[in-house]
């Protein structure tokens, strides 16, 4: 099997696995309860924070935990609105984000907020002047993508932060739920004040997530009735999953120290070997741009079509983002960067891990130009 839809999730490490049974099995009281069991699983919750915040270089009390990518993006987005509404009620955007903040601004927009969507250019990037056009005394929030989960277009989030540093009213919220150990940001010198992350795309396991909260920023809960997490997101926690999801993103940025050369090269040889399939237009800037995501279109297939395809040849590949590709209906990102909707309808995305090798990549190139032949073939008879 050749497993290229790692943007969709990635296939956890068995040391994350073993971590959750081991906390699962044996330490399995509740964090919140007074007795020496709930102690035991209140340190491991402790510990997890500790050290997912040390990894990404924040104070352990600016971590919050959550479910996934998700919930935090629905947190930071709503409940930075709410807890701030008195501010103002203008909450700035892109065109390109992903559906958890698009819906989030939307439901807001029904509640009475103003909402501006920033556009992108062919390349699937935004102009942080555009931002800075936008932003007015109502202003209160700035949310945007860092790495596009569609085409893997990185944003300027360090220039967006710069510039929001004259704006101190002004919330700076970052999805980096698909840059999350690949693509290093620094959130004190990017002047981040929220920021969401998701295990389960960095070899975690799905349903674990966190929230950065830079200390001082209120959010107005949206799940209540209990204190768990400072009284921002009530709940039992998930110790088994925290504790896993810490130990999956300490393994994958020791991995990228090493592997990630390799990656840059399977991507390069994907990128060059596809741009000359005549049929194939490539998506993806080749600057500024995710390591690890690929956005072709496969003209004259319908993406679902040439997917299955590949599949019956055991490669998994997918259209859009994991979230809308059952939809059938063409990615936002695309139609937002000027790609004809028919041109947009035929896009596959591959998306690596570092587990991914130079001979998948060749094997998969080889499987395209075949099946391109063969449906090619089927269609002229």
């Amino acid at each position: 099997m050749i497993y290229f839809d790692n943007s969709a999730t990635t296939k956890p490490y068995q040391e994350v696995i073993d971590s959750y049974v081991k906390v699962s099995s044996e330490y399995f009281g509740n964090p919140s309860s007074l007795h020496g069991i709930g102690g035991q699983a209140e340190k491991l919750l402790t510990q997890a924070r500790a050290q997912l915040a040390s990894l990404l270089n924040v104070k352990p009390s600016e971590i919050l935990f959550t479910s996934g990518g998700t919930e935090s993006n629905n947190l930071a987005v709503k409940g930075a609105a709410l807890a701030y509404k008195g501010r103002g009620r203008h909450i700035i955007t892109t065109e390109i984000e992903h559906a958890s903040v698009r819906e989030s601004v939307q439901q807001l927009e029904e509640a009475g907020f103003r909402i501006s969507y920033i556009p992108v250019n062919s390349d699937g990037h935004i102009d942080v002047r555009a931002i800075e056009q936008e932003i007015c005394d109502d202003t209160i929030i700035v949310s945007v993508i860092h790495v596009n989960n569609e085409v893997g277009s990185i944003q300027p989030v360090k220039e967006i932060g710069e510039l929001l540093k004259a704006f101190p009213k002004v919330l700076f919220h970052v999805d980096y739920v698909q840059g999350a150990g690949k693509v290093p940001i620094n959130l004190y010198e990017s002047g981040i004040d929220l920021c969401s992350i998701s295990g389960h795309k960095f070899h975690g396991l799905k349903g674990t997530g966190a929230l950065f909260i830079r200390e001082g920023v209120r959010l107005s809960p949206l799940l209540t009735g209990g204190s768990q997490e400072g009284k921002r997101r009530s709940g039992t926690e998930n110790v088994a999953g925290f504790v896993a999801m810490a130990k999956a993103l300490r393994m994958t940025l020791e991995r990228r120290d090493t592997k990630m050369p390799e990656m840059n090269q399977i991507m390069t040889t994907l990128r060059t070997e596809l741009a000359k399939i005549k049929q194939i237009v490539i998506h993806t800037p080749e600057e500024n741009a995710a390591p690890h995501i690929l956005n072709f279109s496969v003209e004259g297939f319908k993406a679902e079509v040439f997917v299955h395809a590949l599949e019956e040849m055991d490669i998994f590949v997918s259209t859009t983002s994991a979230c809308s590709s059952k939809r059938k209906s063409a990615g936002k990102t695309l139609l937002a960067m000027g790609v004809p909707a028919a041109q947009a309808e035929s896009a596959i995305r591959i998306s690596l891990s570092f587990d991914n090798t130079m001979d998948e990549a060749r094997r998969t190139i080889q499987a395209i130009e075949a099946t391109l032949k063969r449906l090619g073939e089927v269609m002229r008879k």
